[in-house]
């Protein structure tokens, strides 16, 4: 394909209007200053003459057109290299003359073809030619692209774009029409755009791509609209209209150029401006502010050009050498940043992501020289940022790029068997801490969703998954996926068991009462069905289920003797069934004919507890008292020692009742029974219920303890006691009113306090007040709140318990040492703890106690609150006390386990022998330049602080020589501009009474070496001078290293350089042109550079021509003969016989060997069935449908004069056997 296309120009030529007679001028201007351009009329070139006047000046050129006629309207072009403008010229009458009308038809524009693309580039499909840029007045303009396919196997694709990414392809329509056409002689494909009616926001920059395979090729064009409408009045808001109304993803770009092209018509009379000029010299923010003001309306497409516009590069004054562009390093390796400043003395920062770095043990900041170094050990994710070195107001920026090696899975997952409405935790284990891990399921990856359903945790190098409230849905396959390598388990959900809190039981009913079948399970969301002797109970008038949480219910009123048998409730999905049996109850009375006394049959007569009638709250309240009696005795129901009810006497025949209602107490009185009802029974309805029954013949008198129990009250509001990791420690006070009946337990719900989810931690009732709940997310705020339950059922959830955060202690600090100590003070250091946890440490609190007490009571802080550095000196400490130290963190979960010394520390200075630690580099001799700056840091130690002085070479140093400073901890000596006389050896003493250390500092100091001495010609013979000299006197303090050797030829003095670090003190130089004169000098050379004047010859050396009698040499024609030689020897094969079969082998010599063919040692050169082929060396034996006759020993033999050689193989033939 042809290299992508760029334009060659930086302003083009725009289409003109002119009068006739007058003269218009169009400038273009090239990028390159170099390009050759040639201006066009009609396709046709144009030459300089009277009429058209062509000028070039620099990558300025102009085509100035005279005495414009109409005849002058006409296509012009502008091409360079491979790039063409195409403009026109509009001639315009002059004002006496009638103007004609402009035509109102829209006329088809056509785009004449770009020149070809340069003869470099690769044959093949190509924009044969390109789509030019076009220019019309609102009307039709069609763009072609002709695809060369001589060599392409398959039809090319094409696309056109608008501006950076709009797809025309699905804008065609009434404005838009894309045509395609094959020509099979030329074998071009000629792609088209029609743009119909072209309106203004038609106009901008268009992109056409061809692709074919692996082939790519496109072209940028740009489209001009004018609008011809300019006299009337400017809307503003047809102006900024929409570029699209289609609803499409363009849609809603507010188009400028309207508004632009409008403007333009006033603002003509102004000269024409430079646009590219000024956006090169403006700043980024002012970019879009110059083009709304020059019309540019592709912002994409200007910044792309300004982007590669050449700017002239600032030398930087600060920097030689700055650092590369990027760097990249292995994850737990080292990497090390050089940058080179132009002064040795100047002091740089580097900054990390714009934050200025200190020198710590994974940040060495050096500088050697004109050499400044960053290092940064171990290098860890954290820092793959963006690096700056600044000196002054200059800076140099790079990026590091931290290579992460694989992550491989340590501990694989395990596969689980959970039940339904477990918790599941799949855990593995990483071989880094902070990786990155990818969850799947049955090949779906899993995100944290809205529902909570997928939990992700991460604790150091382990990953865990949770899944809350396991499904048969969560069954299945997961997989745990790094960047190097994976982990599968499976997971498998069985229902949970159903427990029975409350089962039915056997009723005993009489004609016409209501029987009422209850049970509890412990799934609310469970159903079920009721069967009667295995006949499922279908509800009617009388019969009715309910299903109200836990709690199901059969009820059947006004119980008929049909109505006797077993009923049984099957919960579904559940292999059980819970039976009990209806008993059905006829009292049957014989009538007497005489009165007898009243009587009251009970069998729960009495206050005891036995005789106690237990109600549920809510539930109806039926006491059912049988009497006897003649005549009807009278019956009066009492609470306590209050009448309860009215006195009914019922003087009725033996098949009439009669009953009395008021509000939710029903009494009423049949042949032999008596029933009081309280529907709805409430707490204040429990007591004592006394009922008499009085008739001539006696009365009777009896009470029933009625006992009303209910589910308890809430209980208190739940206090957090402790905050762990993952847990907390909950207590609450029991409920004020139990509901009758004791406490079984508390169900526990928690939540997360952004979420409206509770979600239960226990399903058995636990049965004391306080509960550690566990496997919470720290750092996350939870809510708790708890539910009583008695035999009755649960109460009704506490209030929410305020928020708490799972928030664990850190682990104790580590690696707590003394670092010094003096007879009042000592000085303690530490590292951060190894888990920190999700709460942010708030510092370190120091404490000590004395040796004999009770260290857990007595310890005494050291410092006042808490210090965020992990290091601490503590003062006015008392000489001889023995003291134990201890550090905790704190964060808001509290203290730490303490870190704790081994053993008691005596507050006493110890004394600690002098040591000099010589920095590796001043072990060996120092160099310095003349005028160079020497500054020499020395660390020792040594306690108490030990007595420092300096010598050179035995003499003690003097101040006035060189600065010494001395501190606690090392010794600086400082030379502020060197000399000659700086140089020696420098000893440094460190003295405690009658202990001392040494070390030996050698500081040379280097200058420039003097002239070599005494340069003579030694000899001159044909075009060679021999040369001799003698070293310099002054080395410069430091080993010469070489000379420089220089000519000049006398007419001219130039001189030229023969020899560079030439190490002899004498030397030939040959080359000379015979009958000159030359002057030679020589230059010394040392570790500082040449010396500053050179040593020149006294007189010039001649060199004279001498007669020369040329000896041609003699030849001896070689010899390339070579025997023949099989590089490369047959190979047995075989082959299925009628199938065409080759025997091949190489070889070489000289001359070309003859090669003959054998069969089994006869000769099968003159076969028709055998083809010998030979090309480069390659023999080749071609055997036409092998038959089994074939098979055998094949043999190649070459011969020429130099010898012989020959191969074999054997052949064996198959024979071809049909499916």
């Amino acid at each position: 394909l042809p290299r992508p296309w760029f334009s060659a120009f930086a302003k083009k030529p725009k289409t003109q209007e002119a009068e006739e007679g007058s003269s218009v001028v169009f400038e273009a201007e090239t990028e390159k200053s170099d390009a050759k351009v040639k201006w066009q009329c009609n396709s046709k070139d144009i030459a300089s003459d009277t009429k058209y006047v062509i000028t070039a000046d620099g990558n300025v050129h102009s085509l100035t057109i005279k005495a414009i006629t109409k005849e002058d309207a006409n296509s012009y072009a502008v091409i360079a290299g491979g790039s063409k403008v195409k403009f026109e010229l509009k001639v315009i009458s002059k004002p006496d003359a009638p103007a004609e009308a402009p035509a109102s038809e829209a006329g088809t524009v056509n785009v004449e073809p770009a020149p070809a693309p340069p003869p470099t580039a690769p044959t093949g499909e190509g924009h044969d030619p390109r789509p030019a840029e076009g220019e019309l007045l609102c009307g039709n303009i069609t763009f072609v692209a002709k695809v060369n396919a001589e060599s392409l196997l398959k039809k090319p694709s094409i696309k056109w774009f608008k501006g950076k990414w709009m797809d025309l392809a699905s804008k065609s329509g009434k404005h838009l029409q894309l045509k395609e056409s094959y020509d099979r002689n030329t074998k071009v494909y000629t792609f088209e755009m029609h743009l119909i009616a072209a309106k203004a926001n038609f106009a901008g920059a268009y992109r056409c791509e061809v692709t074919s395979k692996d082939k790519f090729d496109s072209c940028n064009f740009n489209l001009t609209v004018h609008e011809t409408c300019t006299n009337e009045g400017l809307d503003i808001r047809a102006a900024f209209r929409r570029t699209s109304t289609d609803g499409n993803e363009d849609s809603g770009e507010l188009d400028f150029s309207t508004l632009l092209k409008k403007r333009a018509v006033h603002a003509s009379t102004e000269p024409d401006l430079d646009v590219w000029d000024i956006l090169r010299h403006a700043p980024a923010s002012e970019y879009e502010k110059i083009a709304f003001q020059y019309g540019i309306t592709d912002l994409r497409g200007m910044l792309k050009r300004l982007k590669k516009m050449k700017k002239e590069e600032k030398k930087s004054e600060a920097f030689l050498k700055k650092l590369d562009p990027a760097y990249q390093v292995s994850k737990g390796h080292k990497i090390k940043l050089a940058v080179e400043v132009a002064n040795p003395d100047v002091e740089v920062k580097w900054l990390k992501n714009g934050q200025e770095l200190q020198p710590t043990g994974r940040y060495i900041f050096e500088s050697v020289g004109n050499m400044r170094y960053l290092t940064i050990n171990h290098c860890s994710l954290a820092d793959d940022a963006a690096y700056c070195c600044v000196v002054g107001e200059e800076k140099c920026t790079t990026e590091l790029f931290v290579k992460e090696p694989p992550i491989l899975i340590v501990k694989n997952l395990e596969d689980q068997m959970v039940m339904k409405g477990e918790r599941v935790e799949l855990e593995c284990e990483v071989s880094e801490e902070g990786a990155n891990v990818k969850w799947e399921k049955d090949g779906v990856e899993l995100t944290r969703d809205e529902s909570f359903k997928y939990r992700f945790k991460k604790d150091g190098c382990k990953h865990v998954l949770m899944i809350n409230e396991a499904t048969k849905e969560d069954c299945g396959h997961y997989k745990v996926k790094t960047n190097g390598g994976e982990s599968m388990a499976e997971v498998m959900v069985q229902e949970k068991e159903l427990e029975i809190y409350q089962s039915i039981a056997d009723l005993t009913v009489k004609a016409k009462d209501q029987a009422v079948f209850k049970c509890e399970v412990s799934d609310e969301n469970v159903r079920g069905t009721w069967y009667k002797n295995g006949v499922e109970v279908k509800p009617d008038a009388r019969i009715n289920t309910t299903h109200i949480g836990r709690i199901h219910k059969l009820t059947i009123d006004d119980v008929k003797p049909e109505d006797e048998g077993d009923y049984t409730f099957v919960p579904d999905g559940y292999a059980f069934n819970l039976s009990a049996k209806l008993n059905f109850l006829e009292v049957k009375i014989d009538y007497v004919p005489r009165q007898d006394p009243p009587k009251i049959h009970l069998d729960c007569m009495g206050r005891t507890s036995e005789s106690t009638i237990v109600v549920v709250a809510g539930n109806k309240l039926r006491l059912d008292v049988p009497i006897t009696g003649d005549p009807a005795p009278t019956v009066i129901w009492t609470k306590g020692e209050k009448v309860n009810r009215h006195q009914h006497a019922l003087n009725l025949p033996s098949d009439a009742h009669r009953s009395e209602e008021t509000g939710q107490v029903h009494v009423e009185t049949t042949k032999g029974h008596c029933v009081f009802t309280i529907e709805g029974a409430e707490k204040q309805d429990e007591g004592v219920y006394s009922v008499v029954v009085r008739n001539p013949a006696g009365e009777d008198t009896a009470d029933i303890n009625v006992k009303v129990v209910d589910v308890p009250d809430p209980p208190q509001i739940p206090r957090i006691l402790s905050v762990g990791e993952d847990s907390c420690v909950v207590e609450w006070d029991p409920p004020l009113f139990d509901g009758g009946q004791p406490i079984i337990g508390y169900v526990l719900e928690r939540k997360k306090k952004k979420s409206y989810r509770w979600m239960r931690l226990n399903f058995d009732p636990y049965p004391e007040t306080t509960y550690e709940a566990k496997r919470m997310i720290e750092g996350v705020p939870y809510e708790m709140r708890v539910y009583a339950v008695n035999s009755i059922g649960m109460s009704r959830h506490s209030p929410a318990s305020q928020p708490f955060v799972p928030v664990a202690p850190t682990s104790e600090p580590t690696g707590l040492c003394v670092d010094d100590i003096s007879d009042t003070s000592i000085s303690l250091k530490w590292r951060p703890p190894e888990r920190i946890g999700s709460a942010e440490l708030e510092g370190y609190g120091v404490e000590y106690c004395k040796e004999g007490s009770k260290c857990s009571d007595e310890w005494i802080p050291a410092i006042q609150g808490l210090t965020e550095r992990t290091s601490v000196i503590i003062r006015d400490l008392t000489t001889g006390d023995k003291l134990q130290f201890r550090v905790r963190a704190y964060n808001m979960a509290g203290p730490s386990p303490p870190a704790t010394l081994a053993q008691h520390i005596t507050i006493r200075e110890i004394m600690q022998r002098p040591k000099i630690w010589l920095p590796r580099n001043l072990r060996q001799t120092l160099i310095k330049k003349v005028g160079d700056t020497v500054n020499i840091v020395i660390p020792f130690q040594g306690k108490p602080r030990p007595k420092v002085t300096w010598s050179k070479d035995g003499e003690p140093l003097n101040s006035a020589f060189a600065s010494v400073r001395n501190s606690e901890t090392d010794s600086i000596l400082f030379i502020r501009k060197t000399e000659r006389k700086h140089s020696g050896k420098y000893v440094l003493q460190v003295q405690i009474e009658n202990v001392e250390d040494t070390a030996t500092v050698t500081l040379q100091i280097v200058d420039l070496p003097g002239s070599p001495e005494a340069l003579k010609i030694v000899d001159v013979w044909g075009f060679n001078v021999a040369l001799e000299w003698k070293p310099p006197k002054d080395n410069g303090n430091c080993e010469i290293t070489g000379y420089t050797i220089q000519k000049a030829d006398k007419k001219t003095m130039e001189w030229y350089t023969i020899y560079e670090q030439y190490r002899r003190t004498h030397c030939v130089i040959s080359d000379l042109i015979m009958g000159n004169e030359y002057v030679f000098r020589v230059f010394a050379i040392n570790l500082v550079g040449l010396s500053p004047e050179p040593c020149n010859t006294f007189e010039p050396c001649v060199c004279v021509s001498s007669g020369i009698v040329y000896k041609p040499p003699t030849y001896k024609d070689p010899d390339f003969s070579e025997a023949p030689k099989f590089t490369h020897p047959l190979v047995n094969r075989s082959v299925v016989a009628g199938y065409n079969a080759t025997l091949s082998c190489s070889v070489r010599g000289i001359p070309k060997p003859k090669v003959t063919w054998y069969k089994n040692k006869m000769d099968i050169s003159n076969e028709a069935k055998y083809r010998m082929l030979s090309q480069q060396g390659v023999l080749t034996l071609e055997i036409r449908k092998p038959c089994l006759f074939d098979g055998g020993v094949y043999t190649c033999k070459a011969v020429n004069d130099s010898g012989e050689d020959s191969v074999e193989c054997k052949l064996e033939v198959r024979r071809n056997n049909p499916q």
